[in-house]
């Protein structure tokens, strides 16, 4: 089956990051989350970036989980465990900007 330009970043950011550190849930939502957050922050995502997105899945599957508040009311370890995404979609999008990406798996 042929990915959509939205799924093909969700599966490389979900292939970049380490198996142990991807969700137990079913996160194709999340990955497309972060697929919008490649196309509109880049290289430049941050931490509260990755948080918000995240923050918007957890509000669907569950509405009552501890760590959806604003980033700022989280504690450093908290924080912190927005990293590893962070980078992935970092590493995403350096490599789809050095690839000239133009949505459509044709380079």
């Amino acid at each position: 089956m042929a990915l959509n330009y939205i799924d093909e970043i969700a599966a490389r950011i979900e292939a970049t990051l380490d198996p142990e550190q991807r969700p137990d849930d079913d996160a194709w939502a999340l990955y497309r989350l972060y697929a919008l957050l490649v196309l509109v922050k880049g290289v430049d995502v941050s931490l509260e970036d990755v948080h918000d997105a995240w923050s918007v899945w957890m509000a669907t599957i569950n509405p009552k989980h501890d760590a959806l508040v604003p980033f700022s009311s989280l504690d450093p370890a908290k924080r912190s465990e927005d990293g590893p995404y962070a980078q992935a979609i970092a590493a995403v999008a350096r490599v789809l900007n050095s690839q000239s990406f133009d949505g459509t798996g044709a380079r």
